[in-house]
């Protein structure tokens, strides 16, 4: 069973109440609590020591990664963060220097974001440090995005370059909070999701949200210099465009919009974020599944992202 398998049968059943707009299934559960035109954004992400972050990652970036990681799922759905909980779970041998330097992680992106750290809970755990956040946050009612509304004829972009980000991207990334708030202002995107779980995986989830089908361009998908790098210097290392499918921790925006914006998002975002690439990478079809067109034609794809529990497809 993989991770999606148990998150399936563990949210089957689950408990709701008139608060709950969206749940289960969405980058943040989405909560009505009667702040007038606004919603709350709730999430909650964990990195553990030898899955998330090796012994030796410099303290600071464990901090920075994770609280980056919560902030970008409340970036998914164009919010704002406001405040979080950090659960801390430490090994009897701790030390606690390192866990200082882990706090001015967290805490130099939190003042970033102007996110409140307004406490938590400590606790022992053996062999390894596990890092929990609960983050809370606020959207417009008018301007959160699901990963729901994709609609066929669609354009599919995303943002920045994709695999290899365990050369070092994955503890030092930026959550692109500003980048999507600016979307859901200037040229609302109709679905959206972070790439945490690479974007063959992560893709899958806005196609299953929306009932509808993808036809990605090879040629078009931005592949970072990291991932070419590491396909030239390792003979067992993926190929580029596969680790740009399935590698995960891009935390990059992956979104659609209607077709008849997508020359106009491309030219307002090289003058807004010019030092960040934004790039479209197929349509919305249709058609259910997903499919990659290359030189030999279109065919399709059964790549799948990173999932606990199980090792990521390679075909």
């Amino acid at each position: 069973m993989n991770e999606f398998d148990l998150i399936h049968r563990l949210t089957r059943n689950l408990p709701a109440n008139q608060a709950l707009v969206s749940g289960a299934g969405d980058d943040c559960a989405v909560l009505d609590l009667g702040l007038g035109d606004r919603y709350v954004l709730f999430k909650t992400d964990a990195v553990v020591e030898g899955i998330h972050f090796k012994t030796d990652t410099p303290p600071q970036k464990i901090g920075h990664k994770a609280l980056a990681r919560c902030l970008s799922d409340v970036a998914a759905m164009a919010g704002t963060p406001t405040a979080a909980l950090i659960t801390l779970g430490l090994p009897p041998n701790f030390d606690p220097t390192t866990v200082e330097s882990i706090y001015e992680g967290i805490s130099a992106l939190a003042r970033r974001y102007e996110t409140a750290i307004a406490g938590g809970e400590t606790t022992t755990n053996p062999e390894r440090i596990f890092i929990s956040v609960a983050l809370l946050g606020t959207v417009a009612k008018n301007k959160c995005v699901h990963r729901s509304g994709a609609r066929p004829g669609d354009a599919i972009f995303v943002s920045g370059e994709l695999g290899g980000s365990l050369s070092g991207k994955h503890l030092e990334f930026e959550p692109r909070l500003r980048e999507a708030q600016w979307l859901a202002d200037a040229f609302p995107p109709t679905s959206m999701i972070d790439l945490s779980d690479g974007l063959a995986g992560d893709l899958r989830h806005i196609l299953t949200a929306s009932g509808v089908g993808a036809e990605l361009l090879s040629d078009s998908i931005p592949i970072s210099r990291a991932a070419k790098l590491h396909a030239r210097v390792e003979s067992s290392a993926k190929p580029p465009l596969l680790a740009a499918l399935t590698d995960g921790e891009d935390f990059e925006l992956l979104f659609t919009i209607p077709s008849s914006n997508a020359v106009a998002v491309l030219d307002k975002w090289k003058k807004q974020f010019p030092g960040l690439r934004l790039t479209c990478i197929g349509r919305i079809t249709a058609a259910r599944g997903l499919k990659l067109r290359d030189k030999g034609g279109l065919r399709e794809i059964g790549l799948r992202g990173y999932e606990h529990f199980t090792k990521p497809e390679q075909s």
